[in-house]
């Protein structure tokens, strides 16, 4: 089933913003799951077949029972907030002395350094700075593309538990 760019980006654009209807999910699961996919699309194409991972594993004969209970429970809502704290705290606290020990050992190292020129050419001391500034940039470039994959995916997820949030309010 071949589909023309216009229509797939209409269609995704419709998907990100929660409107699609379940046919036209369809129509794009298809597609991404079963067509070699553009370059462009290659994102969208990974969060489907991901979708399409979950959506064909084996699921107990209990689960819906389960998952209701575990929604009835407040106390048990609590106890993972608690939890969800403690690992926050907990994290915060190795950040705090990951700073102190990299600050102190900075602080020694500053007081024994002793600095000198590595280029008596200004000129080419400027090439070689340019130099690793392009690298870096392109370090830089590299980083933000893996961010934006990961920052599509959670804004999908997002907007997922939104719609469901409001399909469970419903009920």
């Amino acid at each position: 089933m071949r589909m023309d760019s216009k229509r797939l980006e209409e269609l995704l654009q419709r998907y990100w913003e929660c409107e699609t209807s379940l046919e036209e999910e369809l129509e794009l699961r298809n597609y991404f799951c079963n067509e070699p996919v553009p370059e462009r699309w290659k994102e969208a194409s990974t969060l489907f077949h991901y979708f399409e991972k979950q959506r064909q594993l084996m699921v107990r004969g209990n689960f819906e029972d389960s998952v209701v209970s575990k929604l009835k429970a407040p106390r048990g809502r609590m106890m993972t907030l608690v939890q969800i704290s403690l690992r926050i705290a907990a994290g915060v606290a190795v950040v705090l002395a990951a700073i102190f020990f990299v600050r102190q050992e900075v602080r020694k190292d500053s007081t024994e350094m002793v600095f000198e020129d590595t280029y008596d050419d200004p000129k080419e001391a400027l090439e070689e700075t340019k130099k690793a500034l392009l690298m870096i940039s392109k370090g830089f470039g590299r980083a933000e593309a893996q961010a934006r994959k990961i920052n599509m995916l959670n804004e999908a997820q997002d907007k997922l538990k939104s719609k469901h949030n409001e399909e469970t309010k419903k009920l």
